[in-house]
């Protein structure tokens, strides 16, 4: 079992006296707080902090890291307080343990807001100071060592969460070792007969391959030495979890996965990696469009690594990974590997560091812009999904997007506002949809307008959490806007028909209406009266409970006006498809907002028993906007016609949104339109030429 004693002994290899002083004055202190509590297994509970500490000198973290791991479960599990804390050792400490302690005060709805508070918090913290994320990895893989005592439902929890959270977090910071210790475990803890059951045939597939794996071993460094060329090869072993998630989204066998031979050849510097592959590859036939070069380009995560397959003798294939000490080193602790020297001189804040950084910064927009917990941490899962995707912008900056990224999430990459006015993109040079998945090294431009606005289709297809949290707030704000305006208008017309101006209500009104609705603000109020939750007649006669509305609807007073297409907030019926020139009347519809029919839907006549729910609407004298009519067009059938029809159309300045052709007999057919028009006259110019057209039979507009 672990020390004080040989802890601050391994810490003497890299720190000075009196920081290892602050650190064993910090495990007193938890020490004496833990004083009484038991793990699970039985132990003292102080042998997690120790252990968390231990973890994290194995990384040769800083002392405060080694402070904070000590005393991190202190605010949590003892009722000390953080200023309690911050006066013993300090407020970076303090504030490093308050990052890492969970949310315990809170009541949760649920164990997945929890966890998504507890990590969103965790977010806000680590934006001050990375070392956070560090201290809570060392405080899970700990965890995940000493799962055995915990009952079933519990363990394989914690092993999800591991998956899904933890492991990806570790592969984003670089620090594969941890990473790889994470996804074994917990595979282990969620599926034990798979995981036993693979590591079986494993252990088998490893003695039939040795023969192979020293003999292509042999051959590599002997050729090596014969260029002279200083080189350490490793056989590369797959671990469990990779070869079972190749089994599941690749659909393979697992003889197929054990196929493959993987070394790792480390040299001295980049220019010997070079040169190193190019030895490689006169050894063996390279196979095509498998190199990628992630030295000149490394991952987003700081990973650096000249990557190969080779086909060797008897046609087996061999994956080949070049890289420096360095680089290696960085590859398996990732951020953790320079943190100490971080701390010292400001020359070696590394790329990784910054990269991290930047990662964070994302975060915490996402976060910023997240309605609640939950939609923040599928954001984030979303963004934790290594495969990457490298493009150029058109000045030649490299963005780095999740794989299966879209234009449009490369224009939020850039920034939000291009991402908001983004209208159409080049791809090479080339127009392109702006669905299409971009592949590495495409050179992407975008084209943005001024007035334009995020599409809520685009949800559909985007896959960064950054694109997704970006999109949705728009929409969101967006929706809170126009639903405010309308129900605005909505209560401004109740209260005129009972003598009463909404500018003119006195604030003890105001109060009232408040507290008979119970709405904090009457921005609030409006918001719900135009999202349909309320109808607003029945806010307006709070203030005169024993007032009746005059007409069916209270006609006499002005309509509401309709100016625009589209908005959220005011739907048009697609049963009816109502247009600029028809008598209109609309409903309150709860969630949608108003919705607007054509005076004579047959869909409205139940509602007219309900006054209350139906509102007068006008249509204002210059409407702007493109409405969508059906037409329905009978013809002789003959060859082209759709494509005539669809030229006249367009020449008219119409859209097609939808054709149905519908053949009656050999002679006849029903063709059914969805067109985009501007008003009554628009459509009747159009339904004219139409008609004028000389295989056309008869041609009326549509009614469902």
């Amino acid at each position: 079992m672990q020390t004080i004693e040989a802890l601050s002994h391994r810490l003497s290899s890299y720190l000075e006296p009196n920081q290892i002083n602050l650190v064993k004055r910090a495990y007193f202190y938890a020490e004496q707080a833990h004083d009484g509590q038991k793990r699970r297994s039985g132990e003292d509970y102080i042998t997690h902090p120790l252990a968390v500490a231990d973890i994290l000198a194995s990384m040769h973290m800083d002392y405060q890291s080694l402070m904070a791991a000590m005393l991190h479960d202190v605010i949590e599990d003892t009722g000390i307080s953080k200023k309690a804390i911050s006066k013993q050792f300090g407020s970076t400490v303090a504030e490093l343990v308050d990052g890492v302690s969970k949310l315990t005060q809170i009541e949760f709805e649920s164990h997945a807001e929890k966890q998504a508070e507890n990590f969103q918090k965790m977010a806000l913290a680590m934006a001050n100071d990375l070392r956070v994320i560090l201290v809570k990895l060392a405080d899970r893989l700990h965890n995940m060592r000493t799962l055995g005592a915990m009952p079933p439902h519990k363990k394989r929890r914690i092993a999800k969460e591991t998956l899904e959270i933890y492991a990806p977090i570790a592969h984003r910071l670089g620090m594969n070792d941890m990473r790889l210790e994470f996804e074994d475990r917990g595979f282990y803890a969620m599926y034990p007969l798979r995981a036993s059951r693979l590591q079986a045939a494993l252990k088998t597939a490893r003695g039939n391959r040795k023969e192979l794996v020293e003999q292509i071993q042999t051959a590599i460094e002997k050729r090596l030495g014969r260029e002279n060329l200083t080189a350490l090869v490793i056989g590369r072993e797959k671990h469990l979890y990779s070869i079972y998630q190749k089994m599941r989204t690749k659909k393979k066998f697992f003889k197929e996965i054990m196929d493959v031979y993987a070394f790792r050849i480390i040299v001295d510097s980049v220019d010997t990696c070079y040169r190193v592959l190019g030895v490689i590859h006169n050894l063996y036939k390279p196979v095509l469009g498998e190199f990628k070069d992630y030295i000149a380009i490394p991952k987003s995560n700081g990973y650096q690594s000249l990557h190969t397959v080779l086909v060797g003798m008897h046609g087996v294939p061999i994956e080949v990974q070049i890289r420096t000490k360095e680089m290696d080193e960085m590859a398996n602790n990732g951020i953790a590997a320079h943190f100490l020297y971080k701390s010292t001189s400001d020359d070696a804040l590394t790329s990784s560091h910054n990269r991290a950084r930047q990662w964070v910064q994302g975060l915490l927009e996402m976060q910023q812009r997240a309605g609640d917990s939950l939609e923040f941490i599928e954001n984030v899962k979303i963004d934790l999904f290594p495969d990457e995707v490298y493009v150029f912008t058109p000045k030649g900056r490299i963005v780095e997007l999740p794989h299966g990224a879209t234009p449009v999430d490369f224009a939020y990459a850039v920034h939000t506002d291009v991402g908001n006015n983004c209208v159409a993109c080049r791809v090479n040079g080339r127009l392109a949809p702006l669905s299409q998945p971009l592949q590495s090294g495409q050179k992407v431009s975008i084209i943005t307008a001024k007035d334009a606005q995020p599409n809520p289709n685009w949800l559909n297809f985007v896959v960064s959490g950054k694109a997704r949290s970006a999109i949705r707030h728009f929409l969101k704000h967006q929706r809170h806007t126009q639903s405010v305006a309308l129900g605005k208008r909505m209560l401004s017309k109740a209260l005129t028909e009972l003598q009463l101006e909404l500018e003119k209500l006195t604030e003890e009104q105001t109060l009232a209406l408040l507290d008979a609705t119970k709405m904090k603000s009457l921005e609030d109020l409006f918001e719900d009266i135009g999202l349909g939750n309320r109808v607003a007649y029945a806010v307006a006669k709070l203030l005169k409970p024993g007032a009746e509305f005059k007409g069916k609807t209270g006609s006499t007073h002005a309509p509401l006006t309709i100016d625009a297409g589209e908005g959220m907030m005011v739907t048009f019926a697609r049963c009816c498809r109502p247009i600029p020139g028809d008598p209109v009347i609309g409903h309150i519809s709860p969630g949608k907002g108003l919705v607007v029919h054509q005076d004579t839907c047959r869909n409205i006549t139940e509602l007219r028993q309900k006054p209350e729910k139906i509102s007068q609407v006008n249509w204002a004298p210059n409407v702007s906007g493109e409405f969508l009519a059906d037409i329905r067009v009978e013809v002789e059938s003959e060859r082209g016609i759709i494509a005539t029809l669809a030229t006249r159309i367009t020449d008219q300045g119409a859209s097609i949104e939808h054709i149905n052709v519908r053949e009656r007999d050999a002679h006849n057919s029903v063709i059914h339109l969805c067109i985009g028009v501007h008003n009554r006259i628009h459509l009747a110019n159009i339904m004219r030429r139409i008609r004028n057209m000389s295989f056309v039979i008869r041609v009326q507009r549509s009614k469902n």
